[in-house]
């Protein structure tokens, strides 16, 4: 019998780890799926970044985001990686870690369209405070349009490799089994999220 498409616990708790580059709609899933389960959704870059654009350290950011759990004993869906810093911790209390794999043809204009809004001010920053430049997109290192190039094959390679270890149906780790890709163009993540209604629904 195929598993259905979100795991939780025992309890019929949902702790939902949504991953991705940037631009792969993180944030737009893991809204909906928050409402639709009626719990928190906690984006990282909030617990991440301050106001400038000043960086958490690694111990501010796991703190953070343990006071965040801690205040959704119902269970939540966090969107972002920080892998590095916060990766292991999540994943050691996640039931269900979904990774939104889309190819780059699809999101990076997507991106590029969301970065433009942003810098028109006509959509919110992913931190108050943290307002795009047009300098820093175009030329900076720091430019999100680069970011999301360089990290394309690097994320899908770590990715890749955490699915053989804790993928449903593939993963070495049996009792770890946790994690799904959604790839393709849309149609697989909108097949997913129906079956998580449905399954909603139906209880």
């Amino acid at each position: 019998m195929a598993p259905p498409p979100l795991l939780g616990d025992a309890e019929g708790k949902y702790r939902i780890h949504i991953v991705g580059n940037s631009g792969t709609g993180k944030s737009t899933i893991g809204e909906r799926l928050a409402n639709l389960l009626g719990v928190p959704f906690i984006p990282l870059d909030t617990l991440f970044w301050k106001p400038g654009w000043e960086q958490s350290t690694t111990e501010e950011l796991q703190a953070n985001v343990a006071a965040a759990l801690a205040n959704a004993p119902n269970g939540w869906v966090v969107d972002g990686n920080f892998s590095n810093r916060v990766g292991p911790m999540l994943e050691a209390v996640s039931t269900d870690v979904i990774w939104l794999d889309p190819p780059l043809a699809l999101y990076l204009p997507r991106l590029i369209w969301r970065t433009v809004l942003r810098l028109l001010r006509l959509a919110p920053p992913c931190q108050s405070g943290c307002n795009e430049r047009l300098t820093e997109v175009l030329f900076s290192k720091d430019s999100i349009i680069w970011w999301c190039l360089s990290r394309h094959w690097i994320l899908r390679r770590r990715e890749g490799e955490r699915m053989q270890k804790i993928g449903v149906n593939v993963g070495t780790d049996v009792d770890g089994r946790r994690m799904r890709r959604l790839g393709g163009w849309g149609g697989e993540l909108r097949r997913w999220f129906a079956d998580v209604e449905k399954m909603v629904r139906s209880k």
